[in-house]
């Protein structure tokens, strides 16, 4: 028996079972081609992604949003707040000049004022000079007393002056007593009050012996004398 060529062998499985095979194939490729074409296209689409405009408008009330203020702040209470009285009390205890007291070293007449800056005739040098104090006259003995609240800061001799004791009070001022008896009835160091006694009028002043007895008192700020009436009350 003959064998029949190869293309008449195709034709005729074309047209008996061939045909619905490769019909099969092609609806099989088709198939696959739309699954990996799906799958491709759901990959590529994200997931749950915000919209834009909700995020700018969410980012936008964040940050104009206004801070929160709180309503428990606490509160000035009575007892911070200074009264009237008692910043006059600090005053008064800063100033304490203000309420210091001053007394007249001896009861007794003025005889000789104080002046520097008009020269006086001085009997007992024979010459015209200035007045660093007063002289106030009184009895050899009388007593004398601190003009106002110190401590003993000097004691001593001097040549013109005599017996002399130095007082200071504080804020450099310092008060002096000269022409006094031998002994003073203080100690370098004592604290004294307004009427201490101090010491005695004496005739130790050789530069004023030719006056009556009398105590020459001087009031001096950083060294310098200044008028001591101007501390003293009205009247002796």
């Amino acid at each position: 028996m003959k064998q029949k060529p190869l293309s008449q062998r195709v034709g005729d499985f074309m047209e008996g079972r061939g045909f619905y095979i490769v019909l099969f194939l092609c609806v099989a490729a088709i198939g696959i081609s739309g699954y990996f074409l799906f799958s491709g296209m759901i990959a590529s689409t994200p997931l749950n992604e915000p919209d834009p405009s909700q995020l700018v408008r969410g980012q936008a009330e964040v940050q104009v949003e206004p801070p929160s203020i709180s309503t428990n702040a606490p509160q000035p209470s009575d007892e911070s707040v200074p009264t009237q009285g008692s910043a006059a009390e600090a005053e008064a205890s800063a100033s304490p000049s203000q309420a210091t007291i001053y007394t007249w070293p001896i009861r007794g007449t003025v005889s000789r004022d104080y002046s520097l800056e008009v020269f006086a005739y001085d009997a007992t040098m024979g010459d015209w000079r200035t007045h660093s104090g007063i002289d106030i006259d009184a009895q050899l003995g009388t007593e004398v007393m601190a003009v106002t609240a110190g401590t003993v800061s000097d004691i001593r001799q001097d040549p013109l002056m005599g017996t002399t004791v130095v007082i200071g009070h504080g804020d450099d001022l310092e008060s002096v007593y000269s022409n006094l008896a031998a002994q003073p009835a203080i100690s370098v160091g004592d604290r004294v009050t307004p009427g201490t006694v101090i010491g005695a009028i004496g005739n130790t002043a050789i530069s004023e012996s030719t006056a009556p007895a009398h105590l020459h008192f001087e009031m001096r700020r950083a060294g310098v004398s200044i008028d001591p009436v101007q501390f003293l009350p009205d009247g002796t």
